[in-house]
């Protein structure tokens, strides 16, 4: 069996901080054109594998090849059975595991596109995934999906869609040694900030996961100088919805929540959006990835590129090594017996597919 913790460490050790991941998608590209069972494309710097074996199902497992910029944690080190260093848990941990199944498995029981991919840690213009399903959209498609983020062994299904959203209050500009003969946009924020303090949140269940909505203001700026009463203050906030709810229903739904406290003249601008996915968990793949391994479910509270999936109408989950936690610490680290579990699962499904639960 491959050492897994030692493949880790080998990938932590090629920097691919994102926009600067060609050394890392050189690496994986070498060893997967060696593997006379795959197919490989190179798109920029995002690498598709596939076995075309011709069965009757594929399954699309993906993982991102960037990492956030380090933190005193650029290069591995192994102690015992944990590697320490950035990108172990999110999600270097994950890659391995791909790579030593993407290797090992000529034979799948599904056919198998392994996708390795770009700037998923960055704007959402620079995302290799969105980018291979806008321009080579065959290479991507399959009929169930699993994304390797750091999930802690767990399957962690669908995910919360998430929207910014930028309120602008007006108010009547003055001198502060006579407010009275303007209005001051940012007190007229009290009552904004109220609302949202006071959100009482959503928990929907679906299909057995319960999502748990919130909004959050995540921004404030307002003011002109020292002595004007401002006549502008703007509000960005952060919405988070189960995926019960479309972009749309969930934008209207803030509109009426904050209609109470606006007037006239004030607005609410989308800043950026990107929806949720349900949890995908009845097709048949990935319920035996469930089932035959005895794994805990839980929602997906934040958002992740199932989304990309879903939108395609591809269900999807995120299984991978390492706690979500802590990624993006200096702390950063994943253990063996977290990478060898989930090697397990995913080996599993990939040998027996869904023969036991036809």
């Amino acid at each position: 069996m491959v050492d897994l913790l030692a493949l880790t460490a080998e990938l932590v050790d090629i920097p691919s901080v994102s926009l600067d991941e060609a050394r890392l998608a050189d690496h994986v590209e070498h060893r997967l054109r060696a593997q006379p069972h795959l197919e490989v494309h190179r798109v920029d710097d995002n690498v598709v594998a596939r076995t075309m074996a011709g069965r009757p199902s594929r399954l699309v497992v993906a993982g991102h090849l960037d990492t956030v910029p380090p933190d005193g944690n650029a290069t591995a080190r192994v102690e015992g059975d944990v590697v320490w260093g950035l990108g172990a848990a999110d999600m270097k941990g994950g890659l391995a595991v791909m790579l030593a199944l993407a290797e090992t498995t000529p034979e799948p029981a599904a056919d198998v596109t392994w996708v390795f991919y770009t700037g998923e840690e960055v704007a959402a213009e620079h995302n290799g995934l969105a980018r291979l399903f806008e321009t080579h959209r065959h290479l991507v498609v399959g009929d169930a999906a699993v994304l390797g983020e750091p999930t802690g062994g767990t399957i962690e299904a669908g995910c919360q869609g998430t929207m910014r959203l930028r309120v602008e209050l007006r108010g009547v500009r003055a001198h502060s040694a006579r407010p009275w003969r303007g209005r001051n946009a940012i007190h007229r924020a009290g009552r904004l900030l109220a609302v949202v303090d006071a959100y009482e949140e959503r928990r929907p269940v679906l299909d057995g996961c319960e999502y748990r909505e919130a909004l959050q203001v995540v921004g404030i700026e307002g003011g002109v100088a020292g002595n004007v009463v401002p006549d502008r203050c703007v509000v960005t906030l952060n919405h988070r919805f189960a995926p019960d709810r479309t972009a749309d229903e969930a934008r209207a739904h803030i509109a009426e929540l904050l209609a109470p406290v606006l007037e006239d003249g004030d607005t609410i601008e989308l800043v950026d959006v990107a929806p949720g996915a349900p949890p995908g968990l009845t097709h048949p793949l990935l319920a035996a990835l469930r089932d035959r391994n005895g794994l805990a479910v839980r929602a997906k509270l934040g958002w992740t590129d199932v989304s990309r999936f879903a939108a395609a109408g591809i269900p999807a989950v995120n299984f991978g090594p390492g706690e979500a936690t802590l990624a993006h610490r200096a702390d950063e680290r994943v253990d063996r017996a977290a990478l060898g579990q989930v090697y397990a699962a995913l080996r599993d499904l990939l040998e027996v597919g869904v023969r036991d639960d036809a």
